[in-house]
């Protein structure tokens, strides 16, 4: 048995199917008896509204005089980008080899004061590695079970919100810190499925209450509870890098076409000169999002083969696109590549716009 977030016994109540996530044991899917599925979730959350657990990501603060210097100086973005209550993406790299230890957010609450949410897999990692580097005068705390994390995305998440007293208005990666109900949250304006949406922090023991709430609100307007699955086929369909498929310490943020995280003209972050030297020679593989020319579903670990049977990649995440309604792919291959057999090469699926 794995570790369980707060509303594990929730999921049960529900009849989730459950499945290891990082050590978790986390919701893939609700039953399609009660108008749950995949595709079910899916669609809700692009149409109307989906509230996703998503507990076991990690979290972890950094506290003290120069930590945003010091944070800075490690992951790959440009934290001198954002002013304080806002959120950025970025990546932190191993400094040898630059591939991705992992991509996480960092909340900028002030200069000393930083709020960190890896991948729950990667968080023992990540505080690991930066308390190694880190100064004596620096706090570093794990916070993996302080805060629950639940998602709220979709076209009417923003309604779901305020019908609680929730207010919404911030900008896009955009933070605050307020309270529901007498307990403190924290709600930035952000998501990983490419709609509108929003990512609450209500402390661990008061994660229940808020989504009892959201649940009554979310199912008054035909509204889905979703598992796992659908936030990946969400995200596949946006072609967002997951990390240990389109990132890895064996995939740089250059290859992953994550360049625009990378704040290249910062005087240092792990990887930096395994990102300029690519920068500049180009790598020998990038990622490109495929959609299927056949019935076929793409998976991952599947072989790209060029018009004359050559092999020049490999797919790094597959689903089948309840949007398109075919098979989609994110792929590692061989740079200007035009011609992929049974694929065709997008950018990002037709018809989901990020909002």
């Amino acid at each position: 048995m794995g570790r369980q977030s707060p509303l594990h016994q929730r999921h049960v109540s529900l009849g989730a199917k459950l499945a290891d996530f990082g050590g978790w044991d986390m919701p893939i899917e609700y039953p399609a008896n009660s108008g749950g599925g995949v595709i079910a979730e899916h669609t809700a959350v692009r149409e109307r509204v989906g509230i996703f657990d998503v507990s076991h990501l990690g979290k972890a603060e950094i506290v003290g005089e120069g930590a945003l210097e010091f944070l800075n100086s490690a992951i790959t973005n440009d934290l001198n980008r954002i002013a304080d209550g806002q959120a950025q993406y970025t990546m932190l790299c191993d400094d040898q080899f630059g591939g991705v230890i992992d991509d996480l957010i960092v909340y900028r609450k002030s200069p000393s004061h930083l709020f960190l949410i890896p991948n729950a897999a990667n968080t023992a990692a990540v505080v690991a590695a930066l308390k190694a580097a880190a100064p004596k005068n620096l706090t570093i705390t794990d916070r993996h079970e302080a805060y629950a994390v639940i998602a709220v995305q979709g076209p009417q998440s923003a309604d779901v919100l305020q019908s609680l007293g929730i207010d919404t208005s911030l900008e896009y990666m955009s933070f605050s810190e307020t309270s529901f109900q007498g307990s403190p949250l924290i709600i930035c304006r952000t998501g990983y499925t490419g709609e509108l949406g929003f990512e609450l922090l209500p402390l661990w023991a008061s994660a229940e209450k808020i989504w009892d709430a959201l649940v009554t609100e979310i199912t008054a307007r035909d509204g889905r509870v979703c598992g796992l699955g659908a936030r990946d086929t969400l995200r596949t369909e946006m072609g967002y890098p997951l990390h240990g498929h389109e990132l890895s310490l064996s995939i740089t943020p250059i290859q992953a076409s994550a360049g625009w995280a990378v704040g290249m003209k910062k005087p240092t972050f792990w990887g930096k000169a395994i990102c300029e030297r690519e920068k500049e020679g180009g790598p020998h593989r990038v990622l490109r999002a495929l959609k299927s020319l056949d019935r076929g579903i793409p998976r991952a670990g599947m072989k790209v083969l060029s018009q004359d049977n050559s092999e020049i990649g490999e797919v790094t995440s597959g689903t089948f696109s309840p949007t398109l309604r075919v098979g989609i792919a994110l792929a590692l291959i061989k740079p200007r590549m035009e011609l992929v057999k049974r694929f065709v090469l997008i950018f990002v699926v037709e018809s989901v716009k990020l909002r």
